[in-house]
């Protein structure tokens, strides 16, 4: 604990070592952002009641691994999850993760469409909305913006809010731009929770909880990288946009978005795991170090031992992790989710890997920020030049408020 708590003096010392004007940060902003981390995780943690809902939400998982394994299987046979028309020699063998596992995305894009139509979604994004606001002292858009990237993308989320995008100060725009870094999507969120079932019983209710918790860490954050100076843009909630005609027109277009999610993540998943094979090849030249091949894993793992070990890792473990967070950062985090459930027994213990958990649950890599900078630009134009600027501090943003998030939970794991 006491390390966690030193950590996160460290992190945010980091973010200020970041900042645009370090004499300007706001002590406001720290105290109500910490407090705010705490009072979520707190809650979601150590109440038996809030711990129930998240273990209950573990069977929607279930559900909707069931529905979509109906579908694919439907679709694609045997390797969509129906019967084997075969024995099969090699346990999992015919587990495909194209045809099991990413179909998921569609299925949970379109009910998080229909969710939308029906003001569902809305209704929870305005109350996390309304505490943002109060809580942290920015702007109704730009509480709306950061509430709605808990449930949806980097790039939805600024749609909802587009007609203020181009009028937000320097420093909000960084808010958005981070905290789309260090939360992910709804979409996704299921498809992660079911991959750390076998590891973190009742893992959607803490992956959840991860993007909650990180919210409130990203205006931090981005208020310390890059502080307040002018008049907040808005003061006033807009409406939230997403509009279908019916609910099967809602369905429809979430299929529709889906499908293009689920070719990006393919492809993308593709090329970036031949592009570290090819990295690593070239790497294999050089010397061993420390007994082992140089590869590109083993180089981030170095660089992010100082800030898995701030979280809170024992030092023992933290080799694991940092590689953890490599990965996650450079290639994206649902690799690193797949290597965490696929780590040998004992590799980590519960504590580190919960706190693993929480710290890789966010879009800060370097793929998303071509996916956000692109979003963002069509959006507001006429400040592409400050997007693309504020790029790279918003993957580093959003990096150090998911890993403040890892703290606060070794704080109270």
């Amino acid at each position: 604990m006491v390390q966690s708590i030193a950590g996160l003096i460290g992190l945010i010392g980091v973010a200020w070592l970041f900042s645009e004007d370090r004499r300007n940060v706001s002590i406001r902003n720290m105290v109500a952002g910490i407090a705010l981390q705490l009072v979520v995780a707190g809650l979601m943690l150590k109440i038996p009641a809030f711990s129930k809902v998240m273990l209950y939400l573990n069977h929607v998982v279930d559900a909707l691994q069931e529905a979509t394994t109906a579908g694919s299987s439907f679709i694609f046979g045997y390797i969509g999850g129906g019967p084997l028309p075969f024995v099969e020699t090699s346990p999992g063998a015919s587990w495909t993760l194209a045809f099991r596992a990413l179909p998921l995305i569609l299925v949970v894009s379109a009910l998080s469409a229909l969710l939308f139509h029906w003001r569902v979604i809305p209704v929870v994004v305005r109350g996390f909305s309304f505490v943002l606001q109060k809580t942290m002292g920015i702007g109704g858009a730009l509480g709306l913006g950061v509430a709605s990237n808990i449930f949806v993308g980097m790039v939805e989320a600024p749609i909802i809010i587009s007609p203020y995008v181009k009028g937000m100060t320097r420093s909000e725009l960084m808010t958005l731009m981070i905290s789309g870094m260090a939360t992910i999507s709804g979409t996704v969120l299921v498809l992660y929770a079911s991959i750390l079932n076998p590891v973190i019983p009742g893992a959607i209710g803490h992956i959840l909880t991860a993007s909650i918790i990180s919210a409130p860490a990203s205006i931090l954050i981005s208020k310390l990288i890059v502080p307040e100076k002018s008049k907040i843009s808005s003061d006033s909630i807009v409406e939230i946009g997403r509009q279908s005609e019916s609910s099967m027109d809602a369905v429809v277009r979430g299929t529709s978005d889906g499908v293009t999610l689920l070719i990006n993540v393919i492809a993308l998943l593709l090329v970036l795991v031949a592009l570290v094979s090819l990295g690593n090849q070239v790497l294999s030249f050089l010397p061993d170090v420390y007994g082992a091949p140089l590869t590109l894993q083993r180089i981030l793992g170095f660089i992010m031992w100082p800030i898995v070990w701030l979280m809170g890792i024992p030092a023992g473990e933290a080799f694991t992790a940092s590689s953890l967070m490599g990965t996650k950062t450079i290639l994206n985090e649902f690799l690193a989710y797949l290597q965490l459930a696929a780590l040998p027994a004992g590799a980590l213990s519960p504590r580190s890997t919960m706190i693993m958990t929480y710290a890789m649950c966010g879009f800060a890599n370097l793929g998303s920020l071509g996916i956000l900078i692109g979003g963002l630009i069509s959006i507001a134009p006429s400040r592409k030049a400050e997007i693309v600027e504020l790029g790279v501090k918003s993957v580093v943003g959003g990096t150090l408020a998911t890993c403040m998030t890892g703290a606060i939970v070794g704080m109270l794991y």
